[in-house]
């Protein structure tokens, strides 16, 4: 398929190494800015995978997201989030990255060139046509990602994809594509930089908006959050106090560590009286 691949044209910028660091730090702002327009144009498409996901997870589906390099980091770091956020089980949301674990920290070379190894990853975890696999690709080309998607459709499975240029093999292959087309990076072709911005915003959209869908936020507030340290554990007795109208945070704190959280607390107060 041929398309406008943006995300590989000339920067805007030349003589970078002849600018001040002032310059530099200016100009990688001006371009970043561009990023949350970009999305905004594409909250139609990501507003429909949204929707899908939070069906099939309410179903008992999972979330899975797929990627190479910095595109498979970023889909880790939001599954690696939604436990301690909004205290969903480990394994409700995964992420996967071309070469595994080991290329979290440092490339694993041509790992994403294995159109096949894609599929195989995903039997790994028994994925069902209750799930969805989101393919993240700031190129749109994966073919780690690409080929995993196509498989997804062979067996039933939904599929969604983020990426960075239009009308791309990525999005021809998914159910509910996301384009964000962020036009070309500061530095030609350093798609970790304005693209790998607005995939994480895209993510960010996503995990929360569907967690929001799934109950796990109320009002504001992260009431289902894992209490895995001071900080949290002070946070939720500050929003037990609130919402229960309580003076003494000793009170509160012991309530809280003793139901686990802010809903079980609130459910558990609420039902002593």
């Amino acid at each position: 398929m041929a398309f406008e691949k943006v995300t590989e044209q000339e920067s805007h910028y030349h003589h970078l190494e002849k600018m001040s660091i002032q310059e530099l730090l200016i100009n990688i702002n001006k371009e970043d800015q561009t990023v949350p327009l970009a999305v905004a144009k594409a909250i139609p498409q990501i507003e429909k995978l949204v929707a899908v996901i939070a069906d099939r997870m309410l179903a008992g589906g999972r979330l899975f997201y797929m990627g190479a390099g910095t595109s498979g980091r970023l889909g880790i770091v939001d599954a690696s989030e939604c436990p301690p956020t909004f205290g969903v089980p480990h394994g409700l949301v995964i992420g996967i990255i071309a070469g595994g674990d080991a290329a979290i920290r440092k490339a694993v070379e041509f790992a994403e060139d294995n159109k096949e190894q894609g599929w195989k990853d995903l039997q790994e975890f028994g994925v069902t046509d209750k799930d969805v696999v989101i393919g993240i690709a700031a190129s749109g080309t994966t073919p780690y990602v690409i080929g995993a998607l196509e498989q997804c459709r062979r067996h039933g499975i939904t599929t969604g994809s983020i990426s960075c240029n239009p009308e791309t093999p990525i999005s021809a292959a998914a159910d509910f594509p996301v384009e964000v087309v962020v036009g070309p990076e500061f530095v030609t072709g350093s798609t970790r930089m304005k693209s790998g911005t607005a995939q994480k915003l895209v993510l960010n959209m996503i995990s929360t908006s569907v967690m929001i869908q799934l109950g796990r936020v109320e009002d504001n507030k992260m009431v289902n959050m894992q209490l895995s340290n001071e900080k949290l554990v002070d946070r939720g007795v500050k929003m037990l106090m609130q919402q229960l109208s309580l003076t003494d945070y000793e009170e509160a704190q012991r309530l809280l560590l003793k139901a686990g959280s802010v809903k079980k607390a609130v459910e558990a107060y609420e039902k002593a009286r």
